[in-house]
């Protein structure tokens, strides 16, 4: 027998536990520069329960340890759950690693299996919000082009749709009248449609907020063929209008003096003897063949519409009638080619209405004589017909023709100037020039004189 301890089962000697020692020692004595690590392979499992359970059974193995093992306090198997089982001291079961896996392995992926990560939350949600994002914007887009859900508009709204206007200048003045949502949709819409070539030029009556087909389809019809329009200027007189009216039946004079839809004396015209300034200028529509009655009814009707738009208030403060705006209007319309200068001209008349000066208007003579083109001459000047405001101061007796709506709003509200003179100015293509003082009125006066001396007698308004 062996004087030595008996051997562990499963375990190793004194021996040999003596020759590892000094093999481990000499192995640490000659390391020299390190070699390039060999491929790790996964340990061989091993059955740690087995060899625990060996180790308890035999003398001393409470110091001893597994080979190849960890080294853990007390009795506790590496790698293992640190778990006891209830009886016996006696471990359940094989070791696990961490989230139920064997020794040394780190558990199942957080995110997925083996080389697959799972997508960030936050990058999802942002990417369905931008899809999201598009589709609406897509959704509105359409809708707005073909307006699936949009009735067929209400209210009336009249217009003049010019000859020889474009797409885009129809669209402008059906949005800025309320006709059509966007002018750029209707465009695109017209273009897509194939319907951009195809309308009419006239008077329209259509309804606010139409869809783009039904404003287009109406567009494209165009006036019926037994409907007439009869378009009347502003500023013309009754005597001026009645030939442009021929189409229609009766005297357009006769049916102008008198109607029973409007009575001057509402306007506080005292003694007037027509309904001159009072047929609002416009194109109108009627059938072929229809009494020119009718065309009167229509232009009383669109007086009295657009007069009641019209601020008098300040016209009031000057001791002014709603009659006495409706001839300054007249005046203003006969004198004034450039828009802007209304206001202006209007604050002469009422500067020299103030100041008791003749309003010397040559738009008035012309009335008188009905000449509304050429030189006048100095009998024609001299007219003594209360009209003629060269021989009479203060306003004529009546209107001289049938202002537009700008024209009666300056009328009613002038600018404020000191002006009280205007002359056509020489090259000015219709404008004046103003004067405050009689001698600045002369020079320009003379200015004109010898520019249209030099023209043999010509206007030198226009260059």
């Amino acid at each position: 027998m062996s004087d030595g301890p008996p051997p562990v089962p499963g375990g190793r000697s004194p021996e040999e536990r003596e020759a590892a020692r000094r093999e481990r020692e000499a192995r640490r004595a000659g390391r020299g520069a390190p070699s390039p690590p060999a491929p790790q392979q996964p340990p061989p499992e091993r059955d740690w329960l087995a060899e625990a359970e060996a180790l308890t059974r035999a003398p001393g193995a409470e110091s001893e340890a597994i080979p190849g093992a960890p080294a853990v306090e007390s009795d506790a198997i590496p790698g293992a759950p640190a778990q006891r089982a209830a009886e016996g001291g006696r471990f359940r079961g094989r070791a696990r690693g961490p989230r139920g896996g064997p020794p040394g392995d780190g558990g199942p992926p957080r995110f997925g299996g083996p080389g697959r990560a799972r997508r960030p939350r936050g990058r999802r949600l942002f990417a369905l919000a931008a899809v999201s994002v598009v589709l609406l914007g897509v959704a509105w887009f359409l809708a707005s082009l073909f307006q699936p859900f949009k009735g067929d508009g209400e209210g009336e709204v009249r217009l003049t749709i010019p000859q020889g206007a474009s797409l885009g200048e129809i669209a402008d003045l059906l949005e800025s009248k309320g006709v059509v949502s966007s002018s750029s949709f209707f465009q695109l819409r017209a273009r897509l449609a194939g319907r951009s070539g195809n309308l009419k030029p006239g008077n329209y009556t259509l309804a606010r907020d139409m869809t783009f087909m039904g404003a287009l389809d109406r567009l494209e019809q165009g006036l019926p063929p037994d409907v007439v329009q009869i378009g009347v200027p502003e500023g013309l007189s009754r005597a001026e209008v009645a030939p442009r009216v021929r189409r229609l039946k009766g005297n357009y004079v006769k049916a102008t003096r008198r109607n029973p839809n409007l009575d001057p004396r509402d306007y506080k015209a005292k003694g007037a003897k027509s309904l001159e300034g009072f047929l609002f200028p416009a194109t109108y529509e009627l059938k072929k063949g229809q009494r020119v009655r009718r065309l009167v009814d229509q232009q009383l009707v669109a007086f009295r519409r657009n007069f009641e738009t019209v601020d008098l208030r300040y016209a009031r403060s000057r001791n002014l009638t709603p009659y006495d705006v409706l001839i300054i209007a007249s005046l203003i319309e006969r004198e004034v080619q450039v828009p802007k200068e209304r206001p202006i001209v209007a604050s002469v008349i009422y500067n020299r209405l103030k100041a008791g000066l003749r309003l010397d208007i040559d738009a008035t003579v012309r009335f008188v004589v009905k000449k509304w083109s050429g030189a006048l001459r100095v009998s024609e000047l001299q007219n003594p017909s209360p009209y003629n405001t060269r021989v009479h101061t203060g306003l004529p007796p009546g209107p001289i023709g049938s202002p537009g709506l700008a024209s009666i709003k300056a009328a009613a509200r002038p600018a404020k100037t000191n002006y009280l003179f205007y002359v056509a100015a020489v090259c000015g293509n219709g404008s004046h020039k103003f004067a405050s003082t009689d001698a600045q009125f002369q020079r320009y006066v003379d200015a004109y004189n010898r520019a249209r001396d030099e023209r043999g007698g010509k206007s030198p308004t226009e260059c």
